[in-house]
């Protein structure tokens, strides 16, 4: 059941001011409707459609927002035709009657006449998700994105085409505290100003808000079944296809796009001081063309990774990660928690320390600490993988060997160097560094050097 109510009206019924020459007609129901919801901000602008019975003469209009969430200075009518006969001369709120507005239509023609009503209100919020799928090989992914609207608004919406804004918008007021504020409808927390019949301050807010989304929509031809990215100002705008039917106090889940075939990188990691003894798996790809994506930026979401197992369509779980707001030609790396499968063992094989030096007073004042590592990898998956290995020093002052198949090496800065090697399925491989670091005033005989063996 809708909960906002829209009749024309005897004005003597409600305000007890007689005009005789103002008519009762009938307002039939929405034709449609139009979400545009700005998640950061709890503001959704709603764009109706109704066509009214007019006579010609003086009419009136009277909007109930009860129970709902609607700002009643945002409202806003338009007439889609005739409207050089049609004059919508103002919208005032009867002191004595709580939740409702008069509208003032001075009408040159009689029978139908399509409007266009709009409003802001709150409590339509929506979250994205996502899906994706690899392939048996891991080189490519199906990539699926939803969103998930969820309506508190107080109203029902039936048959609404939604869209959804990524991006920041600052507004002066939430439109949650102007929903419900009591007539005069001053600003919240304010004492009531001299009653007048609109917010000029909100009346200007919702007029650039629908400048902007009648320039876009014009923009837009209505292509059914597919979906809508558009560029507006610093914000992005997804049109969701179809329309969905969203009653208040539910949640509905919404496709917004499907992708096959995105090229990935999967990668193991391994650190101690930040993973612990154990493996990490990281999955990245690129929102640009050449990853079959970059038309828009991805709004931040959780993305849950499966992979596809034998000719049946079977899935297996991979592991999930939560990201950010992904702009256009932006690499993203997944971070999709610890492996079992993957395994890295570096062990302390032997210590000393030497060279030592002695001040004045015969204290130690340098020295050297030579230490010897194996590291052990370890792949038992039925694919080829790349596992990343960065070992962190506890000084800048240290020199390096190293000697087996450690694969490429890389100083990353002035206390941590990389390995990075490519395993095939089922193997494991082994390689050894000897890390001598420089203590003390061994530190002024340090010379950078990385050698091999």
């Amino acid at each position: 059941m809708k909960r906002m109510m829209l009749v024309l009206f005897l004005t003597a019924a409600i305000t007890g001011v007689v005009q005789a020459k103002v008519d009762l007609v009938t307002l039939p129901s929405r034709e449609t409707v139009q979400l545009t919801i700005y998640n950061s901000a709890d503001m959704t602008l709603v764009r109706e459609s109704r066509a009214l019975t007019l006579k010609d003469g003086k009419n009136k209009l009277q909007f109930s927002w009860a129970n709902t969430l609607i700002d009643p200075t945002s409202l806003e009518m338009l007439p889609k035709a005739s409207a050089d006969k049609i004059d919508i001369a103002d919208l005032t709120y009867p002191p004595s009657v709580r939740n409702l507005g008069l509208w003032n239509i001075k009408s040159g023609v009689s029978g139908n006449v399509p409007v266009e009503i709009t409003y802001l209100t709150s409590g339509l919020s929506w979250r994205a998700f996502y899906m994706g799928t690899l392939t048996e090989d891991e080189k490519t992914m199906r990539l699926q994105g939803y969103v998930r609207v969820t309506n508190n608004s107080g109203e029902d919406y039936e048959n609404a085409q939604t869209r959804l804004i990524v991006g920041k918008v600052h507004i002066l007021d939430r439109i949650a505290d102007l929903a419900r504020r009591q007539y005069p409808y001053g600003r919240p927390g304010e004492a009531p100003p001299v009653a007048v019949p609109r917010s000029a301050l909100a009346r200007g807010e919702v007029r650039v808000l629908l400048a902007r989304s009648r320039a876009l929509s014009e923009k837009l031809a209505e292509k059914p079944k597919e979906i809508k990215k558009e560029g507006l100002s610093e914000y992005f705008l997804y049109t969701i296809e179809g329309t969905e039917t969203i009653p208040t106090g539910w949640s509905k889940r919404l496709l917004s796009f499907d992708v096959d075939k995105v090229p990935v990188v999967n990668l193991y990691k391994f650190e101690q001081e930040r993973y612990g003894n154990f493996v990490v798996r990281f999955l990245s790809f690129k929102n640009d063309e050449e990853h079959e994506l970059g038309e828009t930026p991805i709004p931040g979401g959780l993305l849950k990774v499966y992979r596809g197992v034998g000719d049946q369509g079977h899935l297996s779980y991979t592991g999930q990660s939560s990201f950010k707001y992904i702009p256009v030609d932006e690499d993203v790396e997944l971070n999709l928690g610890a492996v079992a499968n993957v395994v890295v063992e570096p062990t302390l094989m032997d210590f000393e320390t030497k060279n030592y030096r002695f001040d004045r007073n015969g204290n130690i004042s340098g020295w050297d600490e030579i230490r010897t590592f194996k590291v052990e990898v370890r792949n038992t998956r039925e694919i080829p993988i790349r596992v990343e290995i960065k070992r962190n020093f506890p000084t800048q002052y240290w020199e390096l060997k190293k000697n087996g198949e450690f694969g490429q090496f890389e100083q990353v800065d002035l206390d941590t160097v990389k390995f990075t090697l490519s395993l095939e399925p089922r193997s494991k491989n082994q390689f050894e560094y000897v890390l001598t670091t420089y203590h003390g005033v061994r530190e002024d005989d340090w010379r950078p050097l990385v050698s091999e063996e």
